[in-house]
C-alpha cells in the first residue's frame, strides 16, 4: 500500500460549525427502511394498524451482521413498501404517521452488563452502526478477541467540505463519550485510545483534549492531525495516529486497532445511560441552496424536505440533492428521501455549486497517482476497465480504493476517474460471481 501521506487540501466551507443546534419534533410521517447499515436488512417485526412508541423495535438483524432498527417516533404504522436506496438496491420500508404524543417504549431502560458478552449484546441492541457514513454494524466491530485489541481509535478527522455534525457532537457530547470510553475499558479491556482531530478543527482539540485530562483511568491522547483529505479513512486515520499500514483486504484489528466515529462513541454511551437505542441524528443541513444551514437533530426517517422547510426552505431548486459530502457522498432523486442511521450531512447543491466541469482527454500528467492515498494508478484502471481487463484491474489492486474521490478532483482534464474506480469494482465483482456460479 502507499505512505498514507497523499490527499488533497479541499475547501473546508464549514459555514455551520458554530449555529446553534435545533431539534425537529414535529414530524408528521417517517420513512424508516429495513436497510441502513453493510449488511443484511433488518426484518420487519410490525405489520400495519400496530401502534409503536419512540424506542419501539420495528425491525429485527438478520443474521450477525445486520442492525436492529426502532420507530422514530409514535403512532400508527401506515405501510410496508418497497424503498429503492440511493444505492441502487431495493428494501422494505416502514411508514408510520405521527400521533403527537412523543411516547416513549415502555421498554427503554439502561441496559443490566456485567461482563464483556453482555456489553456487546446491548451495543447490538442499541442498533448503532458506524455514524460516520460507513453504515457498519457496531456490534460486529467491537466483537473481537479482547487480546487483539491494543487501540481504540477515535475518528473526529471531520476532512469533507460543509460537514460539521461529528465537531458539533464532539463539542456537546463529551460526556457520552467518556461514558462510552469507560465501558470499553472495562467490559473490553480497551486501555490506550486515541482520539484524532484535524488541527484546524480548534475548538474541538481543545474539548477532546479535557475529555482526553478527565479519564485518568484510561491512556487517552489527542492526535492533532493535518487539516488534509481524506483524514478520516480508516486505513489513513490508523497510519497518521499509529504508524501502522493496513495490509490490501485487511482490516485496523489485523494491527491491533479498532476505530470508530465520533458519533458512534457518543451514541453507545448515551445508550448505556438511557437504554434509548439509536432513533435520532444530528445532521448537517447545507449548501448555497438552503436558506438557513445548519445542524439539526431529527426522528430517522425524517423526509429531508421537511428538513429543508425547517431550515428556512430552499432558496432556488437544488441541482442536485446529497447524501454526505461532496467527495463521498451519494446523490439522491429528490427531497422525498428520508434521514438514514448514517446521514450525517444533507446537501442541497446550487446549479453553479453542482454543475460539473467539461471531461477532456486524459494528459497522462500522473497528477491522480500523485494523490492517491493508496498509490493507486487511477489512469491505468481507466484503461483496464475500458477494455474489461480483469486480469490487470486486479493487478492495479482497484479493490483497494477507498472511494475518496482525490483522483476526480485533481483531474485537469475532468475525468470521473473515482467513478470508474467504483465501476471496476463492480465488474470484478460481477465476474468473480459468474465464475462462482460455473
Amino acid at each position: 500500500m502507499g505512505s498514507y501521506l497523499l490527499g488533497i487540501h479541499t475547501p473546508h466551507r464549514k459555514g455551520t460549525k458554530d449555529s446553534p443546534v435545533e431539534r425537529l419534533s414535529d414530524v408528521k410521517t417517517v420513512m424508516i427502511p429495513m436497510s441502513m447499515h453493510i449488511g443484511k436488512p433488518a426484518t420487519p417485526v410490525v405489520k400495519v394498524g400496530d401502534m409503536v412508541k419512540i424506542g419501539t423495535k420495528i425491525g429485527e438483524a438478520d443474521g450477525k451482521v445486520s442492525s436492529d432498527i426502532y420507530a422514530s417516533i409514535s403512532g400508527k404504522v401506515t405501510k410496508l413498501t418497497d424503498y429503492l436506496l440511493a444505492t441502487g438496491k431495493t428494501t422494505t420500508a416502514v411508514i408510520i404517521e405521527a400521533d403527537g404524543e412523543n411516547a416513549v417504549d415502555e421498554a427503554v431502560a439502561p441496559p443490566v452488563i456485567s461482563d464483556r458478552d453482555s456489553f456487546i449484546e446491548a451495543v447490538k441492541k442499541s442498533g448503532i452502526v458506524g455514524l460516520g457514513g460507513a453504515g457498519f454494524p457496531t456490534h460486529v466491530k467491537l466483537d473481537v478477541p479482547t487480546e487483539k485489541i491494543e487501540y481504540l481509535i477515535v475518528n473526529g478527522a471531520e476532512c469533507e467540505p460543509y460537514v460539521t455534525s461529528d465537531s458539533v457532537n464532539m463539542l456537546t457530547r463529551a460526556d457520552d463519550m467518556a461514558a462510552a470510553l469507560k465501558a470499553l475499558n472495562k467490559y473490553l479491556g480497551v486501555k490506550k485510545v486515541i482520539i484524532g482531530v484535524e488541527k484546524g478543527n480548534k475548538k474541538v482539540v481543545s474539548a477532546m483534549q479535557s475529555l482526553a485530562s478527565s479519564l485518568t483511568e484510561l491512556e487517552v491522547k489527542v492526535s492533532v492531525l493535518p487539516d488534509k483529505y481524506p483524514q478520516g479513512g480508516e486505513k489513513v486515520m490508523v497510519y497518521h495516529t499509529t504508524g501502522r499500514k493496513i495490509a490490501a483486504n485487511k482490516l485496523p484489528i489485523d494491527v491491533g486497532c479498532i476505530v470508530l466515529n465520533s458519533t458512534t462513541v457518543a451514541q453507545i454511551g448515551s445508550f448505556l445511560k438511557t437504554g434509548m437505542p439509536l432513533t435520532e441524528k444530528l445532521v448537517t443541513v447545507d449548501g448555497a441552496a438552503v436558506t438557513k444551514p445548519q445542524n439539526v437533530i431529527a426522528p430517522i426517517g425524517t423526509p429531508v424536505n421537511v428538513l429543508f422547510d425547517f431550515c428556512g426552505g430552499l432558496k432556488e431548486d437544488p441541482a442536485k440533492i446529497i447524501y454526505g459530502g461532496p467527495m463521498m457522498g451519494i446523490t439522491v432523486p429528490n427531497a422525498d428521501v428520508p434521514v438514514l442511521k448514517n446521514t450525517n450531512a444533507v446537501l442541497a447543491l446550487s446549479e453553479k455549486e453542482a454543475k460539473l466541469p467539461k471531461t477532456t482527454a486524459c494528459i497522462r500528467c500522473g497528477a491522480c497517482v500523485n494523490t492517491c492515498p493508496f498509490s493507486l494508478a487511477p489512469v491505468n484502471i481507466a484503461e483496464a476497465y475500458s477494455k474489461e481487463d480483469t486480469d490487470e484491474l486486479k493487478a492495479l489492486s482497484v479493490q483497494s480504493c477507498m472511494e475518496c474521490g482525490c483522483c476526480s478532483f485533481v483531474c485537469p482534464a475532468n475525468r470521473p476517474l473515482v467513478q470508474i474506480n467504483k465501476l471496476s469494482k463492480k465488474l470484478l465483482a460481477d465476474n468473480a460471481a459468474k465464475e462462482g456460479s460455473k
